[in-house]
């Protein structure tokens, strides 16, 4: 993959290098970004490389990263398996709040064939607005977990 996927307004989606360790690993150690994610202990930097290296180089998987007007704002991911894309998403904290967050994953959805869903934590109402957004419904709730999907019921 390389070069831009698209883009909304001055909101560009590209791949992930390992030039963005460090900030992604920001990004995932921020406390309302753990407090929100499924795993909630902290991520070391070696276990984040080692992470980071197996998921750049998965044919099944895209990682990006959202760029407004050229700085980083957030990291999307979409994970293919079972033929369904499974979409994660952070928002880099100083952009929470603004929209971006529903435009970047937007941008993803509409890059995929098939269809996509993603889980949220029951007390992540931003996320869930964000799954709804890109047209997916709550298939169930499960021990604190939302299961949103687009596929056929």
């Amino acid at each position: 993959m390389s070069g831009h996927y698209a883009s909304i307004s001055k909101l560009t989606l590209r791949p992930t290098t390992l030039r963005d360790a460090d900030l992604l690993l920001a990004w995932r150690n921020d406390p309302e970004t753990q407090k929100a994610s499924l795993h909630q202990t902290e991520i070391q930097a070696d276990e984040h490389l080692r992470w980071l290296n197996k998921n750049l180089n998965n044919p099944n998987l895209r990682l990006l990263i959202a760029e407004q007007d050229g700085s980083a704002v957030g990291t999307v991911r979409a994970e293919f398996s079972d033929g369904v894309w499974e979409l994660s998403w952070t928002i880099a904290p100083e952009h929470r709040g603004s929209g971006i967050g529903k435009q970047m994953v937007a941008l993803l959805a509409c890059e995929l064939s098939g269809p996509i869903q993603a889980k949220v934590k029951s007390d992540n109402p931003a996320s869930a607005r964000i799954a709804a957004h890109v047209g997916m419904t709550l298939d169930r709730e499960a021990d604190g977990i939302l299961y949103y999907s687009n596929r056929a019921k």
